[in-house]
């Protein structure tokens, strides 16, 4: 079974399970965020938490198994149209040289991981419009001189 394949047979089963990502996570014992990103097929799991999430869901061995597979990460390089997706290039285009500017001062020459890394979508309710709260923890891996 093929990554898009393994995610459109989720995607399925979660619409009819009536359950959300965050009551998926909390029964498989991952993060809403990883578990979203390797059922959309950007990570592969453990064998555990991919045969937990098919229990879940109620799916094949084969949805597990393609769970477990390594991905492919690649994405479209032109600039996306999906509001969502597009906001983020936004945000990077406006502020990602002032990210990397401030990383550099704090930490020096490197990047951040996103290998080692971790991230949260969070909600603050503000009488003025709620909040999208994002938290990304990427371990900072310098560049070395050889």
């Amino acid at each position: 079974m093929k990554k898009i394949e393994m995610t459109e047979e989720i995607l399925v089963a979660k619409k009819a399970s009536g359950l959300g990502w965050e009551a998926i996570a909390e029964q498989v014992g991952l993060s809403p965020v990883f578990l979203t990103s390797a059922c959309l097929g950007m990570n592969s799991l453990k064998k555990e938490p991919a045969e937990k999430i098919c229990e879940v869901l109620s799916l094949s061995p084969e949805v597990a198994e393609a769970l477990q597979a390594y991905p492919h990460k690649s994405w479209e390089k032109t600039v996306p149209t999906d509001p969502v997706i597009y906001r983020f290039y936004e945000a990077i285009g406006v502020y990602g040289d002032t990210m990397k500017e401030l990383i550099h001062e704090k930490f020096g020459d490197g990047i951040m991981s996103a290998i080692d890394f971790s991230m949260d979508i969070g909600k603050e309710e503000n009488p003025a419009g709620d909040r999208v709260v994002i938290t990304m923890n990427g371990k900072f891996l310098p560049y070395k001189s050889w």
